[in-house]
């Protein structure tokens, strides 16, 4: 049987008097899209927060590949090969695409020298796998499409070993063509065996882009379905109503 590439178990999270995440255990395996869906409130950005290393747990644990994980800070999660993409994307909208994709992991020349010729290339190379028609190299991204925004955070996730990759609404705010190719994004990205989870308030974009979801309502785990078992009907009443619908459990 495949290990999950990432298992949460019995998370609890407070802040102050209110408990944020009550027990929640959630699972993604590679090469699968898994949806976290809730209302506002619902503790799911705070659930996936534990997992980037931007809030630690009050209890539980989490493995990734099988083996326990200590995730203390953001850095820990990356050396698990953990890359989080927040719906403000974290771009500097003066700076071009390379730029940004090294932002913080600049390439050096063997003088110590920032190496631009180098992180142009790399950048035109990864570019070039995930979006074939993205030309504008050397512009500032405060002049790219949201969709063409949305690529180069992708490849700065991709670039640098992602096998989990957390995003957080990513067609929020793109017209239809943008989010057809975000979303063809993401099905390269499970073709070649990343798992990743979907933070997402559109039911219609899980619908389309995930293979299960796990729904969370006042900090709970509601219950994990398989989308191909369930309708948008079945998804919303798990958020509103926090019952699993009885023909979808996993």
């Amino acid at each position: 049987m495949t290990t999950p590439l990432v298992e949460m178990k019995d998370i609890r999270i407070s802040f102050g008097g209110v408990r944020a995440v009550d027990g929640v255990s959630i699972d993604l395996y590679p090469g699968e899209v898994v949806g976290l869906l809730g209302h506002n409130g619902a503790g799911k950005s705070t659930l996936i927060k534990v997992l980037s290393g931007a809030y630690r747990a009050d209890s539980g644990e989490i493995l990734i590949e099988g083996r326990k994980a200590d995730i203390r800070s953001p850095a820990d999660a990356r050396r698990y090969n953990i890359e989080t993409i927040y719906q403000t994307l974290a771009l500097a909208d003066n700076l071009p695409a390379p730029a940004n994709l090294f932002l913080g992991r600049e390439l050096r020349d063997r003088w110590g020298f920032l190496d631009d010729d180098r992180m142009e290339a790399e950048t035109r190379r990864i570019m070039a796998r995930l979006n074939p028609n993205f030309r504008k190299i050397k512009e500032p991204v405060s002049a790219l499409s949201g969709g063409q925004r949305q690529s180069v955070a992708i490849a700065r996730a991709v670039y640098f070993n992602a096998k989990i990759l957390i995003m957080d609404e990513p067609t929020a705010a793109l017209g239809v063509q943008e989010t057809a190719m975000v979303a063809e994004l993401i099905q390269q990205l499970k073709a070649q065996g990343l798992g990743i989870f979907l933070i997402d308030h559109d039911i219609h974009a899980v619908m389309k882009m995930c293979d299960r979801a796990h729904v969370m309502k006042n900090g709970q785990l509601v219950g994990t379905v398989r989308i191909a078992d369930v309708t948008e009907d079945d998804l919303l009443g798990m958020i509103i109503l926090g019952k699993m619908p009885e023909r979808a459990v996993v």
